[in-house]
């Protein structure tokens, strides 16, 4: 029930379903494609305790959900009424895209459907690479010839999933694109390549233009490029051929043209410009890949804060299929463990307990390659922990990058891709240097956090509590103090409820300010009342007006009844959700029956407190 009630919220301010142009998901995101990004409200859809953040970026509307994002889309969808049968039409209106952002539109649509499988295929690679080197299995049994099937299909077959997705982004028949890709695979395609790479060899023809054969397993550019002129065509002969035979003739023409045409031109064509860029990019990290090690280290969180890091996927593939490894995918391991470490810093330094627990989840969904959650709840809020990251990042990937450490196979850079790469010949130098600059970057990140990464209101230190007379009540929360005429509501300000002062909380939480009980508790839980054991009535209202929130962004820990001590928690708030739905924080602290006193007085006239300092004394 939680998935369809942020689903229908995230449908709600994306503009209706009439204003969704496409949708998909990654990892972590719903990516939408909007027909007009005017019609949807970000700012408040940040506001669901659901959503992680919001991204406007290559196009896409961008809603970071994290781990279960798959059940948050199923969930949209649904209501929605989307189907597979039944998308929404593409056209956008608004401002247009620029080149490089609907490059990384095209990309990311292309990619993201099988990037669970992708990275589960990867790790299965790099374990059963770990096995062959300890020794556990041998490349000889039936146990690793089944596994490296399954871990290699996808990777080996690779023309044909891209041409399924290359062929739904761009707007053609998925399975004609598919039936093209399978064409660069077909086992008579691959018995030619080796014919004719033979010495003396006969080079075959079609209709007399000699066929350069070339192995496509595993390629990934000739066949997105083949699926772009596939559905081009389709579009043409569907506007030209009669209805009664378009669905048989349309099919017959692309698969006529595109496949010859592919392995006449499109295919050398794009397997040059793969190549170009595979060796063009080694020339540059062979050049100083320390210095690529530490500027990938620095700026790859902040590429996926943009979404911009899909623009580099298709080239770490591209890597792999070309040279047989990757050089880039390793340099963002200390990237990724940076956040990481810099999260962990927070969850061991924070006092606000929803902060840690946010934190202790982002950790771990962050060890297995998820970092959205720790960027965008954690590190990036409190910006110095997101910095201390990012240079962490960089100090590690100068090692990474100075051991030259290359990947083996995809996948998503976590924990695992220490097991993707070991080399073929054992575990050497660029092993653990991998090891060595990842665990420099996750330990420096987390110290400097831990150090100096929260404000100092927001750190675990342990609260003072002083034992009060009394007549004396503590400070409930730290904060910034005011004369209760100050208090910017009349009815506070001219004392009619009664005396006292004001403070403006600098964290979410509310102590007992004495040896008492809890005397009322506002349905609402943005304010309680207390009574002490020497007979002090004590109001705690936090915020003007919040009782319009009815609740929300409001914990209790205590019940009407409770005995209390000084420094029992009471209340929880989220303090900055409460100051974005537009509220002023400030929250006055009075005696109730204050009139059964000579007067009522604060300690000292400083104007910031420590919860549990004395704060207000009575006279009789």
């Amino acid at each position: 029930m939680a998935y369809q009630e942020v689903a229908k919220d995230i449908l709600a301010h994306v503009g209706g379903r009439e204003n969704i142009a496409s949708l998909v998901h990654c990892a972590t995101r719903l990516r939408f494609k909007l027909k007009n990004h005017k019609n949807a409200d970000a700012e408040a859809l940040k506001k669901n305790p659901g959503v992680i953040m919001v991204v406007e970026s290559g196009g896409q509307f961008q809603v970071v959900i994290g781990n279960h994002v798959h059940d948050v889309y199923n969930a949209v969808r649904a209501a929605a009424g989307l189907t597979d049968e039944s998308e929404p039409s593409l056209q956008v209106t608004g401002e247009k895209a620029s080149i490089f952002g609907k490059l990384i539109d095209i990309v990311s649509a292309i990619f993201t459907p099988f990037l669970g499988v992708m990275a589960a295929s990867g790790i299965l690679k790099g374990v059963l690479a770990l096995a062959v080197v300890c020794g556990w299995l041998s490349t000889d049994s039936g146990t690793y010839k089944l596994w490296f099937a399954a871990s290699d299909a996808l990777f080996y077959f690779f023309p044909l999933v891209l041409g399924y997705t290359a062929g739904k982004k761009f707007g053609g028949n998925p399975f004609l694109t598919m039936a093209i890709g399978g064409a660069l695979t077909h086992p008579v395609v691959l018995q030619a390549f080796e014919a004719t790479s033979q010495v003396g060899a006969v080079h075959e023809n079609f209709l007399g233009i000699p066929i350069t054969f070339i192995n496509y397993s595993s390629s990934v550019i000739p066949i997105i490029f083949a699926a772009w002129v596939s559905c081009w065509l389709e579009k043409q002969f569907n506007k030209r051929l009669p209805s009664a035979v378009r669905n048989f003739f349309t099919p017959l023409f692309c698969l006529a043209i595109t496949v010859p045409l592919t392995f006449l031109l499109i295919g050398p064509a794009a397997t040059w410009l793969s190549q170009s860029l595979a060796h063009g990019y080694q020339a540059i990290y062979t050049f100083a890949p320390w210095l690529a090690g530490g500027f990938m280290g620095a700026v790859w969180q902040i590429c996926v804060i943009f979404g911009l890091h899909w623009g580099l996927v298709p080239l770490m593939i591209n890597n792999l299929s070309v040279l047989g490894y990757d050089t880039m995918v390793p340099l963002l391991l200390p990237a990724v463990m940076g956040q990481v470490g810099a999260t962990l810093g927070v969850l061991l330094r924070t006092r606000d307990k929803k902060l840690k627990v946010l934190a202790g989840s982002a950790v771990t969904a962050g060890i297995f390659g998820i970092t959205e959650p720790a960027v965008y709840g954690v590190t990036l809020p409190n910006r110095r922990p997101f910095i201390f990251g990012c240079v962490a990042g960089a100090v590690g990937g100068v090692i990474v990058g100075y051991c030259q450490t290359s990947v083996f196979s995809f996948g998503l850079v976590s924990v695992f891709t220490f097991s993707q790469i070991i080399p073929t010949t054992g575990v050497d130098m660029s092993v653990w240097g991998a090891i060595l600059g990842t665990g420099l970057a996750f330990t420096l990140a987390c110290v400097t956090t831990f150090i100096a990464g929260l404000p100092r209101s927001e750190v675990a230190t342990e609260t003072v509590i002083v034992q009060p007379t009394e007549n004396d009540i503590l400070a409930p929360m730290s904060g910034t103090v005011l004369a209760m005429d100050q208090v910017p509501d009349s009815t506070f300000a001219s004392g009619l409820l009664g005396e006292g002062a004001a403070i403006i909380p600098l964290t979410g939480r509310v102590i007992a300010p004495f040896h008492g009980e809890v005397a009322s508790l506002f349905q609402t839980r943005h304010a309680i009342g207390l009574l002490s054991d020497s007979g002090i009535e004590v109001l705690i209202h936090i915020g003007i007006d919040t009782v319009k929130l009815n609740g929300q962004h409001f914990t209790t820990y205590v019940k009407v009844g409770d005995k209390i001590k000084p420094g029992d928690l009471l209340i929880e708030f989220d303090r900055q959700a409460i100051l974005d739905a537009g509220y002023d924080l400030a929250t006055p602290i009075i005696i109730s029956n204050s009139d059964e006193y000579t007067a009522v007085t604060r300690f000292t006239n400083e104007l910031s407190i420590e919860s549990g300092m004395p704060f207000l004394t009575v006279s009789r």
